[in-house]
């Protein structure tokens, strides 16, 4: 054993404490709410026009503009109309749409489905060919195998999603006819709607995950608890799924974090190019009608959904991660 670093079952624990952690992501988290807030109302509100010029047309005389205009609150100043509706939020109010008067609430749930089932199944996909991928090329670093694997996702990652997209849908729609190019705004029931757009998100999001992966597989592979412990005859297959895949695949879970910012941002384009109604394309349509509560709506939605992915795998890193003796 002489040699080997010792993993820390005896070291004293020098990680902070889960619920200190906590207490302290926490409040980063709410500072992080109140910045989004704050700077989306901004870069809202510079927009060109409001709501009143989008819902009434260029044909709209200026008394028009002007009564639609007071009527939905737009000639009182931004901060006053910031404040509202910050006031409202502490109360679980979201406001209501400026266009269509229902709840921000219920105009995001009504989307967010959709987003949920097309960015799930993107994660399912590509997690576990990830952790094949990695795995594959990271036991053979170097090799033609490994070449091949990397340059392959690291293309796919280059490639951005709606080019990818496009592509696709000249392949698979136009020229073969075996897949829908869009779902025309309509029902995700059907399975084959889904495959191109989870297709493109999974594939833009693989080489992040599977790199990470390979480099943690290269690393543990060679660590020398490893080959102790072929050295004392242990079947590769325990060795591999035992000792070098949860030691390789654990500096991944902030990557992971990573990847679902990755699938949300990825979510709106593909949401767009494929006529899929999720949050995505509500955001869009949120932000041309300049529908500045939705558009608030939608960004806590994504903010809380970064921050929360990121709280989750922090905590989950601080107590899987070992430590060792040696740390500082």
């Amino acid at each position: 054993m002489t040699g080997l670093p010792v993993i820390a079952t005896a070291a004293p624990d020098r990680r902070p404490g889960s619920a200190r952690l906590l207490a302290r992501r926490v409040a980063v988290a709410l500072a992080q709410f109140a910045a989004v807030s704050v700077i989306v109302f901004a870069l809202t509100t510079l927009l060109p026009g409001d709501t009143a010029d989008v819902v009434l047309g260029p044909d709209a005389t200026d008394d028009q503009v002007t009564v639609l205009r007071t009527e939905l609150g737009l000639d009182r100043p931004a901060t006053e109309r910031f404040l509202d509706w910050a006031g409202g939020l502490l109360t679980g109010d979201l406001g209501r749409s400026l266009v269509t008067g229902q709840p921000v609430a219920g105009e995001l749930a009504a989307r967010l489905g959709g987003t949920v089932l097309l960015g799930g199944l993107a994660l399912a996909l590509l997690v576990p060919a990830a952790v094949a991928l990695g795995v594959i090329a990271g036991r053979r670093p170097g090799s033609g195998t490994d070449r091949a694997l990397t340059g392959t996702v690291s293309a796919l990652q280059a490639v951005p999603e709606f080019a990818l997209g496009l592509v696709l849908v000249a392949l698979f729609s136009l020229q073969l006819g075996w897949l829908p190019a869009t779902a025309g705004g309509g029902s995700l029931l059907s399975p084959g709607v889904l495959v191109l757009p989870v297709l493109v998100l999974a594939a833009n999001q693989l080489g992040r995950l599977a790199r990470q992966i390979r480099l943690g597989v290269v690393e543990t592979d060679r660590a020398p608890h490893v080959t102790h412990l072929r050295r004392l005859g242990l079947p590769e297959r325990v060795v591999l799924l035992r000792h070098v895949l949860p030691g390789g695949a654990l500096p991944s879970l902030q990557q992971l974090a990573r990847i679902v910012d990755g699938l949300l941002g990825g979510v709106v384009v593909v949401e767009a190019l494929f006529a899929l109604p999720g949050v995505g394309a509500g955001f869009v349509d949120a932000v041309q009608a300049r529908d500045l509560p939705l558009v608030q709506g939608y960004a806590l939605l994504f903010a809380a959904t970064t921050i929360l992915v990121n709280l989750v795998l922090d905590v989950v890193s601080a107590r899987l991660v070992p430590v060792r003796e040696d740390a500082p």
